[in-house]
């Protein structure tokens, strides 16, 4: 009888250590500390919006992702993940992020993306905005968008709610981390488990596999092992379009 297949390996690897012990009170002030990490990151993303839209046509014409656009949009996510792992996407490290778009194996947050050989000319045409609806939505709840902007609020409140589910359980771990010292570890892995959803979402967006990011909340620190045969088909409409 044959062995029921485990999760399928994802062409995007999003990992992250907690680092134990974490400063009680350093959360506090990290929004001052990456003041600097989001003005280069200001101008990274800009590029990498023009750049995916020159990385559009090349695959709508050639079929193929060009490798340095691809490894520079690489390089802007994972810079992105190292300084919202520090600071309020899991404030899972008190180790200063690295300024750098290159891999940082020492470093306790890492983003990894396969380089695709080849990309459907078709797909490239819907699966940005049509195919990655449904994850839209649900990256809305986890990551929040706009909520308090556009209503105007300064409350303190209604910016934990513009976070979205992810901003507020990293808002409860941080005060658990300031009264005791400890940080939850079951909240730690769900916040990981919905990070590691949304940069799915934005790589698929970002034309960069034509794997459609799973329905699955992979929990924890680390991406999971497959346990037997990949399950390609409940993975989504991989090949929609030809």
């Amino acid at each position: 009888m044959s062995q029921p297949a485990g999760p399928s390996v994802y062409p995007i690897r999003v990992e992250g250590d907690l680092d134990a012990p974490l400063s009680r009170w350093l959360w506090l002030v990290k929004w001052v500390l990456v003041i600097p990490h989001f003005i280069v990151l200001a101008f990274l993303w800009l590029a990498f919006v023009l750049l995916t839209i020159a990385a559009f046509f090349a695959i709508l014409f050639t079929g193929r992702y060009p490798r340095g656009i691809f490894g520079f949009n690489v390089g802007v996510m994972r810079w992105s993940w190292r300084v919202g792992f520090y600071s309020y996407s899991a404030i899972g490290t008190d180790r200063y992020p690295p300024f750098s778009l290159a891999d940082d194996p020492d470093y306790p947050a890492r983003l990894n993306v396969e380089y695709p050989e080849s990309l459907s000319r078709g797909l490239v045409l819907v699966k940005w905005w049509l195919l990655a609806i449904p994850h839209y939505v649900i990256v809305a709840v986890f990551a929040g968008g706009g909520a308090a902007s556009a209503s105007g609020a300064d409350d303190w409140w209604m910016s934990i709610l513009d976070g979205g589910l992810i901003g507020l359980l990293v808002c409860f771990a941080a005060i658990a981390l300031l009264f005791t010292g400890r940080y939850p570890r079951a909240i730690f892995e769900f916040v990981l488990g919905m990070n590691r959803w949304v940069w799915r979402v934005v790589a698929y967006a970002a034309l960069m596999t034509d794997r459609y990011p799973p329905f699955r909340l992979d929990m924890g620190a680390r991406e999971p092992e497959p346990e037997g045969p990949a399950a390609e088909a409940l993975d989504g409409p991989d090949t929609a379009v030809a």
